[in-house]
């Protein structure tokens, strides 16, 4: 028996730093120049550029962009000093529970998803519920880039057990304090964060469907080190391999459709009834990818990549919330959510959305 549950409330909170392309030029010209002089940099780069196989849709969308710089980012949200993805995650709580009308003392579970977390070792759950000020279970669920679908699923699957009622979740990412300046890895990231009340909903609506497989080919590619920095202070840096473009390539078109046609499946209906869908989008060819892979229209789903560059796990959150926010999304609609985190899962899950109240408009944001 369809139990519903899904996302009652949804609020996105980002940073106050705005960076343009602009920025790097004016401050690393010849990184740039360099850049576009050799059409290539560390990230994304393919190991082999003599052209894109014709089977390979994931290929054929990011050949485009090979010779830009930026790889088609536009701006980025970036943390200021004193700011932090705690407290990023903090406003956006804050602003999903105002907006579902809920009375932080009436939150039963918090689940806290932070790429990386202010605490390494303990996560921000525990801190995210000390700000409230409340006395609720306050955990961790780690899925790098596919933290929100797999996070709603858990969520959703505890309220649904009547374990608890309402579930407040929080996706935070950092990637701007993992990753140098001066490392064109830079130029393609953002920070930010969101969050999402899970409650009981309309009959026929929530969660339908879900699944999920591990990406366990990219565990010794997506790297975390901890160096030295003027101060003296150790800080964590994220480091991508050497491998990692390639097995991305390889892997990312059949685990997407793997996972999309799995999750409709289970669901009991096919991808052309789905209404709208969601990717987390880290690359500006993705969007593209991921329709042109599943055979859908482009105007179906929504790519936040050009205002946001790569906000990890919060993408999703984004992009969901932008859509929402633009209409695309109606009450009743069907929706499809998809991540795929490195070194972890990747992960679909559908849902028919409800009366979803949406969080204040972040600064910045027309």
């Amino acid at each position: 028996m369809h139990i519903p549950v899904g996302i009652k409330s949804l609020a996105l909170s980002l940073p106050s730093v705005i960076r343009t392309n602009d920025y790097y030029k004016e401050k690393y010209p010849d990184l740039v120049a360099k850049a576009e002089e050799k059409h290539s940099l560390s990230l994304m780069s393919p190991t082999d550029t003599s052209g894109a196989s014709s089977h390979n849709v994931y290929e054929l969308e990011m050949m485009p962009y090979l010779q830009d710089p930026f790889r088609g980012s536009v701006e980025r949200r970036i943390l200021s000093p004193d700011e932090s993805s705690l407290k990023l995650e903090c406003r956006a709580a804050k602003d999903a529970l105002e907006s579902a009308k809920l009375h932080p003392n009436e939150v039963d579970l918090i689940i806290s998803s932070s790429f990386l977390p202010e605490q390494l070792g303990t996560g921000n759950a525990a801190y995210v519920a000390r700000e409230l000020g409340i006395k609720c279970a306050a955990w961790n669920l780690d899925a790098t880039c596919a933290s929100a679908p797999l996070a709603l699923q858990t969520a959703s699957a505890l309220v649904q057990s009547g374990m608890y009622r309402n579930v407040l979740v929080t996706i935070s990412c950092n990637y701007s304090r993992l990753i140098d300046e001066e490392n064109t890895l830079s130029w393609f990231v953002g920070d930010g964060a969101g969050a999402f009340v899970v409650a009981p909903l309309e009959m026929n609506q929530g969660i339908l469907g879900a699944k999920t497989i591990n990406t366990s080919a990219l565990c010794d590619q997506l790297i975390c080190t901890f160096s030295e920095d003027n101060w003296g202070n150790f800080r964590p840096r994220l480091q991508l391999g050497k491998e990692m473009s390639q097995i991305i390539r390889d892997l990312v078109p059949e685990i997407l459709l793997d996972c999309c046609k799995g999750a409709s499946e289970n669901a009991g209906i096919t991808l052309d009834e789905i209404d709208y869908f969601i990717f987390c989008t880290p690359w500006a060819w993705y969007a593209k990818f991921c329709t042109r892979a599943l055979g859908i229209d482009l105007d179906r789903t929504m790519n936040g990549y050009p205002l946001y560059s790569n906000m990890g796990p919060t993408m999703n959150v984004a992009n969901l919330y932008e859509a929402a926010r633009a209409g695309k999304i109606s009450e009743n609609d069907l929706v499809l959510m998809y991540g795929f985190g490195a070194a972890s899962s990747a992960s679909a899950i559908v849902m028919r959305w409800g009366d979803v109240a949406l969080g204040k408009v972040p600064a910045g944001i027309s």
